[in-house]
């Protein structure tokens, strides 16, 4: 008998497992503007000098207000990130694109530049994202 018990036991322990459990609790909406860009990093790979690298970053709101984008900034001559006026305000759930040129002057070796969006987002009102490239000098394989 005491494997009877023992079955009927795992089976009232068992059983909310298989009925799925609580139910989910909701997750509040994200209040504010909020910012994330895709991809937050990006690696060209290998590179030649004197070469425009240029990738399209996409920079997005999950927030619920408008994002606005107060200034785009690099860290270095060789990087630039333009933004359209018109796409400096984001929509919840809106996106926009954010293209990222990386000029590869006389640089050799790994070259690492940042792109920094100011906005309105109060939990990250400084955005960074960050392209690299692994530069050779020009006639030798990268």
């Amino acid at each position: 008998m005491k494997s009877l018990e023992t079955l009927a036991l795992m089976g009232l322990l068992v059983a909310p497992l298989w009925a799925g459990g609580p139910p989910p609790t909701p997750t509040p909406a994200v209040q504010g503007p909020r910012i994330t860009v895709e991809p937050q990093v990006f690696d060209f790979g290998p590179a030649l000098q004197n070469k425009t690298l240029s990738k399209e970053f996409t920079i997005k709101n999950f927030g619920t207000a408008d994002l606005v984008i107060e200034r785009v900034t690099t860290t270095c001559g060789c990087t630039t990130a333009p933004l359209e006026e018109k796409s400096k305000v984001i929509k919840p759930g809106g996106s926009t694109p954010l293209r990222v040129s990386l000029q590869t002057r006389e640089s050799t070796g790994l070259m690492s530049r940042s792109v920094l969006i100011k906005s309105n987002d109060a939990e990250k009102g400084l955005y960074e994202i960050k392209v690299q490239a692994t530069v050779a000098a020009a006639g030798k394989a990268p």
